[in-house]
């Protein structure tokens, strides 16, 4: 079988493991698989763990300066947001092998959840470009949010341990006490429209929050566009009725779910509050301005079955 054009071109690789993550097995036989697939592109592998954001992305900038080919991140949404921030604007590929309690990115493109499954598609990936976003400078690629799902990750973040339970009960438990606020957002230039009391107000670059949950299932990575998806407090019980649409990719279908397409989004809100960003808490004002920048980013993609290159 031929190699794919990726396989032919990664050479040298840096692979950044998260020890905090769920690899579900020892690093000895995750680097077993990677040995097994990787080698048989004769790439040369180099391993570093990678304990927090800082020192992810110091070491994302060694790799780069020492002429790495691809990244491939063992991590969840979080840590393949600091590494893969790093790479944006730069030919370094970034490779996801999943390891986090969501993994949106690795949901979107098809990357196997199994970490030897997803290892071994990587090995024949191919190198894709995709858009990225950023609000007030700060890259995403999957998703921003800055109503009740923003402060979902707040009170998530506080949990000792990961999963879809604990952030089920950290979203009934948030509900109880979320302030709403008005949201006054304009598209490209145009003029701004007030939404009242959004309880849910996302901005989607891929398709999943992560866990299989489908905010914007038309949403595509390298079309130059994002998805704005609102919904108003008053329509939360029949959303929570609906809720099943969120996991088979039919949310956008009901009426109560406001979907605008945009490539500049300007926020005005009365109170600052903080954002999620992939998954992860981050600080903001009042105003915020999201712009995308098209193909920013290569990551490795699965081939389709079939596809040989």
């Amino acid at each position: 079988m031929r190699l794919s054009s990726s396989a032919a071109d990664v050479r040298k690789v840096r692979v950044l493991v998260n020890p905090k993550s769920g690899l579900g097995m020892s690093f000895d036989d995750f680097w077993k698989n990677v040995e097994r697939h990787w080698g048989g592109i004769q790439a040369d592998v180099t391993y570093q763990f990678s304990t927090d954001i800082a020192d992810g992305r110091r070491k994302t900038e060694r790799a780069i300066d020492d002429g790495v080919d691809a990244i491939l991140v063992a991590g969840g949404d979080g840590m393949v947001n600091s590494i893969g921030s790093v790479l944006v604007g730069t030919s370094v590929a970034l490779g996801v092998v999943p390891t986090g309690s969501g993994n949106g990115f690795a949901r979107h493109f098809g990357i196997p959840l199994e970490i030897p499954a997803a290892i071994r598609a990587l090995a024949t990936a191919r190198r894709k470009p995709i858009d990225v976003g950023f609000a007030n400078g700060r890259p995403f690629f999957v998703t921003c949010s800055l109503a009740w799902d923003a402060a979902i990750a707040r009170r998530f973040a506080a949990f000792p341990f990961r999963g879809i339970a604990p952030y089920v009960f950290a979203a009934a438990a948030e509900l109880m006490t979320y302030a709403d606020q008005p949201i006054h957002a304009a598209l490209d230039g145009g003029p701004a429209r007030v939404y009242p009391n959004p309880i849910l107000f996302t901005v989607a670059n891929l398709t999943q929050y992560g866990g299989g949950a489908q905010i914007a299932p038309k949403a595509r990575a390298d079309d130059g566009l994002m998805e704005m998806v609102v919904a108003l407090r008053p329509d939360l019980p029949l959303l929570l009725m609906n809720i099943v649409r969120l996991f088979n990719g039919t949310i956008d279908q009901l009426p109560q779910i406001a979907t605008r397409r945009f490539r500049k989004l300007q926020i005005h809100r009365p109170k600052p509050t903080a954002i999620q960003l992939d998954g992860e808490l981050v600080e903001a004002g009042r105003d915020i301005t999201i712009t995308l920048h098209p193909r920013a980013l290569t990551v490795l993609v699965p081939r389709p079955p079939g596809d040989d290159g």
